[in-house]
């Protein structure tokens, strides 16, 4: 198992514009268990975004999916940077049971 969480900052004023790139990645990832984004209650500019995979390959693998390098191609312009990345190992939770 791989967890990452991440929060993403968006040039000002463009969370929703960013938000919208990001969300139309999110299906058909072979190997991602769950795949979220959260807005940031006090920084009107930030997403936080939590993925649970069931290897850091497929995650890596992930990346060279047509339909995420063409979010990414969308996002990097608005993207103003990134901080608090965490990676993890997921071990239980909603729909984690027996994905190990």
């Amino acid at each position: 198992m791989y967890g990452l969480i991440g929060r993403m900052i968006a040039a000002p004023g463009k969370r929703d514009e960013l938000l919208a790139a990001m969300s139309g990645s999110t299906s058909g990832m072979p190997g991602c268990l769950s795949y979220v984004i959260a807005l940031d209650r006090e920084n009107p500019d930030a997403l936080w975004i939590t993925e649970v995979w069931d290897s850091a390959e497929s995650h890596k693998a992930s990346l060279s999916l047509p339909a995420v390098r063409e979010a990414i191609a969308k996002a990097r312009p608005i993207i103003a940077g990134f901080d608090n990345r965490v990676e993890t190992i997921p071990v239980s939770g909603l729909g984690l049971q027996g994905a190990k």
